[in-house]
């Protein structure tokens, strides 16, 4: 790590050198691969695999620490613990022959926090509390009776916690405590808040300088970082100003990467995010390759549902035990072929389908929905009893073959959706092997069903679907190998985990370890994204360079989904999640921004008000029609699509959501797609949702930017994404009426035009601020 109080002599001396360190290094770390996320420091002591970052840790030299961190090695792994003078980010160097790759390490700024609760002479049989501090878990923390308060304490970061008090089993508002916030479904949970609410923001931007990078935004007294790919790169200051030199044998890659951070004691700036073209910084979108993952954009195929290409594998149930609904419908991959073929996917403006499990499931009945009476079908594809042939009801291997090699040349990623952590009971290998699973009942003689939170990895989602014990080695060295055959036999570009904080870590490291070593080590990327409900803290926990590159961000959806259908909600709070997220992730994050998915009711149907956020979803869609029900689920639609394709991270489009497809929970939610000409207001949010994808795809701001909030308030939200210099603002207005709104672009960013995209005249009045009006529940983009 560079201060930026160094003596300027010492950081040309470093200049003038740092192609040869540079290349060195290159040389002697070839077993890193790809950039090295951040580490984030726990409270007390901290275990890092060095196995996350490099595939022969057996090689290195030593591990060294910058001052603020003192680490001891356990073989391959890392005991890491921080001083009480640490900075905000420090950084771990991993030497061989002489020079090092570097892990940005960020501080823990965890805390203990003693939660009080006044009985008020009160005496209860038990105190409970569940909330985003313990994963909701009711039973995590107990209380010990100090006087007439009930006492426990958490280990928490900075930030606002939502929870419910449980008393002798019953949820009651918290009296005492003022603060609290809508939970998205029409209800209220009080806030426990966490370190001081005003923070120093840290905000830095590059622009570009001939072959260097001017670095915008440094302090006197802030240290930064800079790397290349994971090889520190000097930064120099000349006068006032900071630049950091292109190392020139970047000219010889197609793609790398710098990145550069900026923090103090207690505070870490966004990171900036540089691709350079050989050598070059990128700016051309003509030089992006489907293998950018930032570029990507994710089509969620439900493959029953998409698309019937072949009759003749058309295998429903029989046995009248299955309602329609919950039957299989004759999508197949012969009729996802067919959609590429026609272009639907470019047409739509993604790059990357990302299919539901086609690995063979049972072809019985199973499960119980009880009115109206109904068994279901595997026709979702999550109840499988093969790891690794494909369900002949969605067609053959040579079909898959031919997809994945239509979709390639046509420039498509293929995402599979892999399921690790359970089989269904007709499973051969827990037949043969029933030891391989976790146990049913627990200790106490209850069911270990749907117990998400408190036995996580060991719960079964249902009584016919055993739990794999996946931290055994035998048990997560065959899954893992059964995936990576899916990759290496149909040349699958990644896949969608599901239920991944069910797994245990083991497995992740395992499969993300035999991946780079079978096949991104021999040039093929890959992109992982999991699926995990929880804390971002514990989301982020799978999210690094030994486990997975994202997941999808739900906390930010249900923070869209509460701004735009609840009135307590407020882009205000979707700000706030935002920036959480950011926090956690990083700024330049591969998470995925969804419009929905198979375990949510359809948005547009509470946009639209036929469904109310606090409602059974899944009992209305069994007994009523769910339509839409106001027009104004379409513009409420529209802006959900405008977030999703402009805020950082992955756009990730649920089938049919790009068209207005309205319904309950599952299996409502999960119709057959519609084709064809769409009137009225199906056909505009199709219009809508291409413009945006096309756009995004050809906005180097959206792919690569960072993003600043110049306005957060309850219905107006105002905020841009810069690149280099040029900048794209994105306006929402969700109000009933329309907005005049009025803001100020940071000093640097791009010259305004005269008009928006939309045709709308933009005036400029006084402090350079820019103003124009936007109509109701809608949104505008300055390009």
């Amino acid at each position: 790590m560079k201060n930026l109080n160094f003596l300027f002599v010492f950081l040309i001396f470093i200049a003038c050198s740092k192609d040869k360190q540079v290349e060195q290094a290159l040389q002697e770390n070839e077993s890193i691969i790809g950039l090295n996320t951040f580490f984030q420091l726990g409270y007390g002591e901290s275990a890092l695999y060095l196995s996350d970052y490099c595939l022969d840790v057996s090689g290195l030299d030593s591990v060294k620490a910058s001052s603020g961190i003192q680490i001891r090695q356990l073989d391959s792994v890392l005991i890491i613990t921080q001083s009480l003078d640490a900075n905000a980010m420090e950084a771990l160097y991993l030497w061989k022959n002489g020079t090092a790759s570097v892990i940005p390490v960020k501080r823990s700024l965890r805390e203990k926090v003693d939660f009080i609760f006044n009985g008020h002479g009160n005496e209860f049989k038990s105190v409970q509390i569940k909330g985003s501090m313990n994963s909701w878990n009711v039973n995590s923390n107990e209380f010990l009776k100090e006087g007439g308060n009930y006492k426990t304490s958490f280990v928490l970061a900075p930030g606002d916690y939502q929870y419910k008090m449980v008393i002798d089993g019953k949820e009651i508002s918290h009296d005492d405590n003022p603060d609290s916030i809508s939970n998205g479904m029409g209800r209220f949970n009080q806030l426990l808040k966490v370190g001081s609410p005003e923070t120093k923001e840290l905000f830095i931007y590059a622009k570009r300088s001939l072959r260097r990078i001017e670095i915008k935004g440094l302090e006197e007294g802030v240290s930064a970082m800079a790397l290349w790919n994971n090889i520190e790169l000097p930064i120099v200051k000349e006068d006032v100003n900071y630049f950091i030199d292109i190392p020139s044998l970047a000219k010889d890659m197609k793609r790398s990467f710098i990145r550069v951070w900026a923090f103090d004691k207690s505070n870490i700036s966004n990171d900036i995010l540089i691709p350079l073209e050989y050598g070059s910084p990128l700016k051309a979108i003509a030089d992006l390759v489907r293998s950018d993952k930032h570029a990507l954009s994710l089509y969620n195929v439900f493959m029953d549902r998409f698309y019937d290409g072949d009759k003749s594998n058309n295998w429903p149930d029989t046995s009248g035990e299955v309602l329609p609904k919950a039957n299989n419908m004759g999508g197949d991959i012969r009729g996802l072929i067919e959609k590429v073929d026609a272009g639907f996917f470019e047409e739509l403006g993604v790059n990357t389908i990302w299919i539901s499990p086609i690995v063979k499931n049972t072809d019985k009945p199973y499960g119980f929905w009880p009115d109206p009476k109904t068994k279901f079908s595997a026709y979702h594809g999550y109840w499988p009893v093969s790891f690794t042939l494909v369900d002949p009801r969605f067609g053959t291997a040579a079909d898959l073959h031919e997809l994945v090699d239509k979709a390639h040349t046509r420039n498509l990623n293929v995402l599979l959706d892999f399921v690790a952590n359970h089989v269904h009971e007709e499973h051969p290998y827990y037949k043969a092997h029933p030891e391989v699973a976790t146990d049913l009942y627990l200790p106490d003689g209850t069911l270990n069903t749907e117990r998400w939170d408190d036995h996580r990895l060991t719960t079964w989602f249902d009584t016919f679907m055993p739990s794999l014990q996946l931290d055994k080695p035998e048990v997560y060295e065959m899954v893992s190998d059964s995936a990576v055959y899916w990759i290496e036999e149909y040349k699958l570009d990644g896949f969608r985990h599901d239920a991944t904080k069910h797994v245990p870590e083991i497995f992740w490291r395992t499969l993300t370890r035999k991946l780079k070593e079978r096949v991104i080590e021999k040039g093929t990327p890959i992109y992982q994204i999991g699926e995990t409900y929880g804390t971002r803290e514990l989301v982020a926990s799978y999210v690094n360079s030994g486990q997975l590159d994202a997941q999808f961000d739900f906390n930010v959806y249900d923070a869209c989904v509460s701004a735009l259908v609840s009135e307590e909600g407020s882009f205000e709070d979707l700000s706030k999640a935002i920036k959480e997220s950011l926090n956690y992730f990083g700024h330049h994050h591969l998470m995925g921004n969804i419009t929905g998915n198979q375990d949510r009711a359809r948005f547009i149907s509470y946009a639209g008000g036929a469904l109310n956020l606090s409602e059974n979803a899944k009992k209305a869609g069994w007994t009523r029609e769910v339509g839409v029900g106001d027009p104004v689920g379409y513009r409420k639609s529209k802006e959900l699509m405008a977030l999703v394709a402009t805020l950082p991270g992955i756009p990730v489009i649920y089938y049919g959501d790009e068209i207005g497809s309205y319904g309950g929970n599952d299996p409502d939610n999960r119709k057959m797609m519609l084709f064809g000409k769409f009137a009225g207001p199906e056909r505009d949010l199709r219009a809508a949702t291409m413009d945006l994808l096309h756009f995004r795809n050809n906005s180097l701001p959206l792919i690569y930017g960072d993003f600043r909030v110049h306005v957060a308030s309850q219905d107006l939200f105002v905020y841009s994404r810069n690149y280099l210099g040029r900048s794209v603002f994105i306006i929402l207005n969700d109000s009933d009426s329309e907005q005049q709104v009025s803001f100020r672009p940071d000093a640097d960013q791009t010259a305004i035009p005269e008009k928006t995209k939309k045709k709308r005249a933009i005036s400029r009045i006084e402090n350079h601020m820019i103003s124009f009006k936007i109509p109701a529940h809608s949104f505008e983009i300055i390009d």
